[in-house]
């Protein structure tokens, strides 16, 4: 660990063996001092995150080891392990990945919300059903078909958007709509493509979006455009910074969609997913069990950082969300781009 840096143990031998209270089934890591008042001097509309919690990795990093001093299961974090994650000072969103595969009921949203203190937000991942222009065989990930409700506005309404905001309430963050490679038909007409989008952002942003901000993810470079970003602007939507393997880097990016003006009005919305050059499946191998750095992206780091900080600076919400395959943690991730942040606020001072 380079001099200076911090860390998310404690130096203490009885890190983490602090109850955390009746109700936690799943207890939180004792955060160490410099980590506190780190996470205190970070802009208040800065919200650092994870993908999803359940990450048997992460402990001694963001849970305690379970009453074995083992770590927990998987299975276990994922059903239980919200509330000692969302203990963490650094942690203040999270992305409810979950939500991609399936829908949930605005009863599901509601437990996740109680489990949450107030000034957390949920950045919460669209069904697939509305963002995957076909249905996938189960296993294969292949196409099987055209999917009849590809950017079904209605449907996405009914069965995401309404339930989502009904439970969530105050907690709900930005709903992101992630596309997936579009294929060469959908790109053979990019304008199309772009106007189809939009129409539906257009009918999300009314009634039963009730000013939640929704923002468009896209994976094909091919969209990453100005054009994009004044569609979805007109639409009341904004574009996520997508920072993966497939995209042009987040400077790029965030130049194109012009989210690094000075007269930008949106919040700045990030999700760091995968590490440029990498394959999703080859990195989770590399990196798992996902409890250090093993390909840190210093570059990525600063340009997220120094974006965070410009959004931050002039009132803008700031969501970044980190995958494990960013760098090997997504725990440490969040804590090195926190110290990142923090420097870039304190020479912008």
């Amino acid at each position: 660990m380079p001099e200076g840096q911090l860390s998310l143990f404690r130096d203490d031998a009885d890190a983490g063996d602090r109850p955390a209270g009746p109700r936690m089934a799943v207890r939180p890591v004792a955060v160490p001092p410099a980590v506190a008042a780190l996470a205190a001097a970070l802009p208040a509309a800065v919200r650092l995150g994870t993908s999803s919690w359940s990450f048997p990795g992460w402990t001694g990093l963001v849970y305690a080891p379970g009453p074995t001093g083992r770590p927990l299961s998987e299975a276990v974090l994922a059903r239980a392990g919200l509330a000692a994650y969302a203990a963490h000072p650094l942690l203040r969103t999270v992305s409810l990945d979950r939500t991609f595969y399936a829908p949930l009921s605005t009863d599901a949203f509601a437990r996740y919300a109680a489990e949450v203190p107030a000034g957390f937000r949920f950045v919460v991942k669209a069904p697939a059903a509305f963002t995957d222009p076909v249905v996938r065989q189960p296993g294969s990930g292949m196409a099987a078909r055209d999917n009849p409700t590809f950017l079904d506005a209605a449907a996405a309404g009914a069965a995401f958007v309404a339930p989502a905001v009904a439970g969530l309430g105050p907690t709900a963050g930005p709903f992101v709509f992630q596309f997936p490679p579009l294929g060469r038909r959908l790109l053979a007409d990019v304008p199309r493509t772009i106007a189809r989008i939009a129409a539906c952002m257009t009918v999300l942003a009314r009634a039963p979006a009730g000013g939640v901000c929704l923002a468009v993810e896209v994976r094909d470079p091919e969209l990453c455009t100005a054009e994009l970003a004044a569609a979805l602007g007109d639409a009341g939507a904004i574009p996520c910074l997508a920072i993966h393997a497939r995209m042009p880097p987040a400077a790029a990016q965030a130049a194109v969609f012009g989210l690094d003006r000075d007269d930008c009005p949106w919040p700045l919305v990030a999700r760091w997913n995968l590490h440029a050059g990498r394959a999703y499946e080859q990195a989770r191998a590399d990196y798992f069990p996902f409890d250090r750095l093993v390909e840190e992206d210093e570059p990525t780091r600063a340009a997220v950082a120094g974006l965070a900080t410009r959004a931050a600076k002039r009132g803008r919400g700031v969501f970044v969300t980190i995958n494990n395959k960013a760098e090997g943690s997504a725990p440490l991730s969040v804590l090195r781009l926190a110290e990142a942040i923090a420097s870039h606020a304190a020479a912008a001072d």
